[in-house]
């Protein structure tokens, strides 16, 4: 690690309108909390920030459906999801909050310095109004079909299903979701971030300096500067947020991704008055933890922000998760398919390690991972109470026995015994390497196999059978065993920190200094430990069922209730429905479009000519598995440009109330061409 004076760590901001879930836990803050607990352990300056994300459309919008206001809103999630981090552990310095006068204050110096120095573009430009609200709709409250995948709940920013960032105007049949209605075109003032400007520094930093970043992060950013940026607004016509520090725009408040970042600004001012020296000073080191879906903002938006304004530092690291789903379906906050932190801390009290553990042993560290209840009890039973809860307690329980609760003396040291003591150097320095690269699952292992080391020395070793015949052999076994429980107390604090206090209890010790947890020597002989106990419970099948039966009985109600047929939408004539030529095709050929998740590259014989289509299937179907593949084919859509690739035409799908898709195939043998009416 280079030596920074200081270390200022970030944990995205999650928007207080609901509480949080594993998926959040895995992508953003289990490993945040370990590196800030690591850089503690090693007696750095360092301070981990973090608040509510309290402003925009997702807020309102949740206000609205519940008949109550935004700040009752925001009151309630800031309060639970505040406390479900302390109980979690997750050691925040600050949990903040941008609804604070410090943050509109912050917000708003930054925005007026950039306003005064020339920064933003003033554009008025055509938007969605809903006439029946006599609102203008933000991107948020706009909903149609997707051009691209012909989801008809794609929102005005990007549809869900696909991943495709869109404009408003991209939909198809837009529909305000405040009143329903066709909303219409009406010109507002806006004011935008030129990043198109700001492409040389972009690319100086980033391309040619990041280039130690995760490649999911670097190559993100690199897809988005070799497709060239395009200014971005930073105002909305909203009522609720950061009102626009500039005379006559009432009504309009800061966009929510320019406000939400300069949270950990107005965060860090609210903990300390010396809070400069953690953003204007070269010598600190600032790391954003996030996930996926917010490495444009974090990469590119804030940085240029920053590097506008002037005086602040910029992220020296961006260490990005990808997703976490759980039981092979997507987590879904709509459709209640989550495991809610508040509420397994409620059902598993004292079990707050076993969750961080397996959401750090199955952390999306470089692809999406699965998070199911029968590998959570796997993990919790055949690993932390087999090796490690297992080891520290057979070593505990026999020193209490044989030698009065007391370290016995060392003695002579065979073969093995120094094979195993040289051992805890080399994983301390493998898991330091480890954390220090971000690779947080590799360090959790290298914990674990000091574990693994103490259980097989004392399985191999059977003091228990030698105690009789040669008690001075015994107690140099127990001794080592016991240097490796109490190495184990450091090396395990900032993966497990409620299990390594457990353990440092039974063992009778403090907190023993990060660079000592190599050592053979941290309990002295004669040092009187305590009496143990159970380091970790098994996890019981009744357990597991009940989890399980609960996130089935939600897909059921799903069924039931959230997920119903949408009714028939209104009427068009028929010369409407005559201007879309729909024909048969043949799938010629299909590809995975590069560095997306959803998007495949067709190759479509329309029996007209040959044609190229990219789909936002690639999530449900195998390209290789559709190649020959009959069906129905919109060949008159305008053509547009996706990912680089001319996209002319759309593949026609069914989507079931799960929102599994289907393809409309022709049945039987029809030639290649044939119209659809």
């Amino acid at each position: 690690m280079t030596k920074f004076k200081r270390h200022l760590i970030t944990s995205a901001l999650p928007y207080a309108n609901g509480p949080l879930h594993i998926g959040h836990l895995a992508g953003v803050y289990v490993p945040s909390d370990i590196y800030t607990r690591y850089l503690r352990l090693r007696g750095e300056d360092v301070i981990h920030i973090c608040g509510s994300d309290e402003h925009g459309v997702p807020i309102t919008i949740k206000a609205r459906q519940e008949g109550v206001t935004p700040r009752e809103i925001i009151d309630r999630y800031h309060e639970l999801n505040k406390k479900a981090f302390e109980d979690f552990g997750i050691s925040f310095d600050i949990y903040s909050r941008t609804s604070n006068d410090i943050h509109y204050e912050t917000a708003s110096e930054i925005f007026k310095t950039l306003y005064d120095k020339g920064e933003f573009i003033e554009k008025t430009t055509p938007q969605y109004f809903d006439e029946e609200a006599k609102v203008f709709l933000a991107d948020r409250y706009i909903q149609g079909t997707c051009p691209h995948c012909s989801n008809e709940s794609a929102y005005g920013d990007q549809c869900e299903r696909c991943g495709t960032s869109l404009n408003a105007t991209d939909l198809i049949n837009p529909r305000s979701t405040i009143s329903g209605s066709q909303p219409v075109m009406k010109e507002t003032k806006h004011w935008y971030l030129p990043l198109d400007k700001y492409e040389p520094f972009l690319k100086k930093w980033i391309l040619e300096g990041k280039k130690h970043w995760k490649s999911n992060v670097y190559g993100q950013c690199k897809s988005w500067i070799d497709q060239g940026l395009q200014p971005r607004a930073v105002s909305r016509d909203l009522d609720w947020g950061v009102p626009l520090p500039i005379e006559g725009t009432e009504g309009k408040v800061l966009y929510v991704w320019f406000d939400a970042p300069i949270g950990y600004i107005s965060a860090t001012r609210e903990l300390t008055a010396d809070w400069e020296k953690y953003w204007k000073d070269p010598e600190t080191r600032m790391i954003h933890f996030i996930g996926k879906d917010n490495i444009v903002f974090h990469c590119i938006v804030f940085p240029s922000m920053l590097n506008a304004e002037g005086s602040y530092i910029l992220p020296d690291n961006v260490p990005a998760n990808e997703f976490l789903n759980l039981e092979n379906d997507k987590i879904s906050t709509s459709r209640n398919w989550a495991v809610w932190l508040h509420e397994y801390l409620e059902e598993f009290p004292g079990k707050q390690d076993v969750l961080r553990y397996v959401l750090c042993a199955n952390a999306p560290e470089t692809k999406d991972n699965d998070f199911t209840w029968k590998d959570f009890q796997a993990r919790n039973n055949n690993e932390l109470v087999a090796i490690y809860g297992n080891f520290v307690n057979r070593a505990i329980v026999l020193t209490n026995k044989y030698f009065e609760g007391k370290v016995p003396e060392r003695a002579d040291l065979s073969g093995y015994d120094r094979e195993v003591l040289d051992t805890m150097p080399a994983i301390h320095k493998r898991l330091e390497e480890s954390l220090d690269q971000f690779r947080f699952r590799e360090a959790l292992r290298e914990a674990m196999n000091l574990a693994r080391l103490g259980n097989k020395y004392l399985a191999d070793t059977e003091p228990w059978k030698i105690w009789k015949s040669d008690p001075e052999r015994v107690g140099t076994i127990l001794n080592i065993s016991l240097q490796i429980s109490a190495a184990l107390t450091v090396l395990t604090e900032p993966f497990l920190p409620f299990s390594a206090e457990r353990l440092r209890q039974f063992l009778n010790t403090g907190p023993i200094g990060w660079e000592r947890a190599g050592e053979s020597d941290l309990l002295p002989a004669g040092h009187a430990i305590g009496g143990g106990g159970l380091l970790f419970e098994k996890v019981t099948d009744e357990q597991v069922e009940q989890q399980v039966n609960k996130l089935l009985a939600t897909r059921e109600a799903n069924k039931n209730d959230g997920n119903k047929l949408p009714p028939a939408k209104e009427n068009i004539s028929y010369e409407q429905f005559a201007a879309m030529d729909i024909r048969t095709g043949t799938v010629l050929s299909a590809e995975r479009v590069p560095k997306t998740k959803k998007l495949l590259k067709l190759t479509i014989d329309t029996g007209i000519d040959t044609r190229t289509v990219v789909s936002g299937i690639a999530e449900y179907f195998e390209p290789e598995k559709i190649v020959g593949k009959k069906v129905s084919f919109l060949v008159n859509l305008e053509p547009r440009k996706i990912r680089g690739i001319d996209s002319q035409g759309m593949i026609l799908m069914a989507e079931d109330t799960e929102g599994r898709l289907v393809f409309v195939s022709p049945d039987g043998d029809i030639e290649n061409g044939s119209i659809i009416k």
